[in-house]
């Protein structure tokens, strides 16, 4: 592969995108947090502290760290088109009437690049914008909003970079979010890898536009398999068009579809289950029998023409797929005393391999990451009471760009 590809989710991680949590979550409020997907709200200095750490870790460990809050304004920066693109979706015609989503797109337009950006991932109040705007066109919409009230929303979910896009191969995937709240999400990473001059000449696998799809749902869990978690956030009918596109351009010539529960709780198959080694995985225990069709195209035959068989469990019809007799399974702690399940979800099962056998994980985890160590897996901790407020662990705030592929 060239500079960028990633093949599995255990191969040595050489390049990662992460986002490094700012005044966006500084907008949550006990009144919107709900609305914006998250428990409690949360210290963002500590959080902070405890993403530079993150950061830190995979640092060491020789990972290159890209933040998303510093590509984005170099990409408004170097493309016209990125910037009207990214002004585009964040001003809403729908919501702010014709009149005034002109007089605020005109606004944005002139701001400088880091200003932009700040506005697409941090949001815009009504009391924020320049008083001449809506006020010569009396937008009855200016008029009857509160000041706190948002013009363009925040982005608080940005910090989870996995669930907007993956990469499969050397091409990246642009996914569909199915909560409003997170939906522009996507538009800020397709601005990045479309328009930034690091990536130039990269390709799309995929792009959602119709069916959902959400990152957290992918796992690569070996060269050419692929298994995507149906439940909360991702749909049977964006399975099926991911996996056309993935045999299309020869990047799978296997999808798993894994049922799992349509709760907040699960959320995504990547929640829930992550490859920890070439050969094994962690997982809650009620994921491991979760019901799995196998979906895969004729030898030769149109890539668009699927074979669907099953269901079997995950495990076994995952072993099948990968060409394993069997997965170890590490099964995650359910008891709450154990420290696995605090009030914001993190079970331990959402792990960061950065080599096979080697894993970032929560420090709260603890007796997962003791089975983690009894079974051979080095456990690199780190501090989550914050970052896991939005019900996520470090694979979550993690894309990986690039893996160093399995040997064999």
């Amino acid at each position: 592969m060239g500079e960028f590809g990633v093949t599995s989710e255990v191969g040595e991680l050489r390049t990662v995108l992460l986002h490094r949590p700012g005044t966006e979550l500084a907008r949550l409020t006990e009144t919107n947090r709900d609305q914006l997907l998250f428990d409690v709200v949360p210290s963002l200095e500590r959080m902070r502290d405890e993403h530079d750490a993150f950061v830190g870790v995979l640092s060491d460990r020789g990972a290159e760290v890209l933040l998303l809050g510093e590509l984005l304004p170099q990409t408004i920066a170097h493309s016209g088109a990125a910037r009207i693109q990214g002004i585009s979706a964040a001003v809403s015609e729908r919501r702010l009437g014709p009149r005034l989503a002109a007089e605020v797109s005109a606004y944005l337009r002139a701001l400088a690049p880091d200003d932009l950006a700040n506005v697409l991932i941090a949001g815009l109040e009504f009391g924020e914008l320049p008083s001449g705007i809506g006020r010569s066109a009396m937008s009855l919409v200016r008029f009857m909003h509160a000041p706190t009230d948002f013009v363009v929303d925040p982005l608080p979910n940005l910090m989870f970079t996995r669930d907007s896009s993956f990469w499969v191969g050397e091409r990246f995937a642009i996914t569909r979010l199915a909560f409003a709240a997170r939906g522009r999400e996507t538009s800020l990473t397709d601005l990045v890898f479309a328009h930034h001059p690091r990536f130039l000449g990269t390709r799309r696998a995929y792009e959602s536009r119709t069916a959902p799809v959400e990152g957290g749902d992918v796992l690569l869990l070996a060269p050419g398999v692929v298994a995507v978690g149906v439940g909360e956030r991702t749909t049977p009918a964006g399975v099926e068009a991911l996996a056309r596109s993935l045999f299309r351009d020869e990047l799978a010539h296997t999808v798993l579809a894994v049922g799992i529960a349509q709760s907040r709780a699960y959320m995504h198959l990547g929640t829930m289950a992550t490859m920890v080694d070439t050969d094994a995985i962690v997982m809650n225990p009620q994921v491991r029998r979760a019901p799995t069709f196998t979906v895969s195209r004729v030898p030769g035959g149109d890539p668009d023409v699927l074979t669907v068989t099953g269901p079997g469990e995950f495990a076994d019809v995952a072993a099948s797929a990968m060409g394993e007799a069997r997965l170890r399974v590490i099964e995650t702690a359910l008891d709450p005393s154990a420290g696995d399940l605090p009030v914001y979800g993190a079970d331990g099962s959402n792990t960061l391999a950065v080599a096979p056998g080697i894993v970032v994980a929560y420090a709260h985890a603890t007796e997962t990451n003791r089975r983690l160590r009894a079974a051979g897996i080095e456990v690199i901790e780190i501090e989550g009471g914050e970052l896991g407020t939005g019900r996520g662990g470090p694979r979550c705030l993690a894309c990986p760009i690039a893996r160093a592929e399995l040997p064999g």
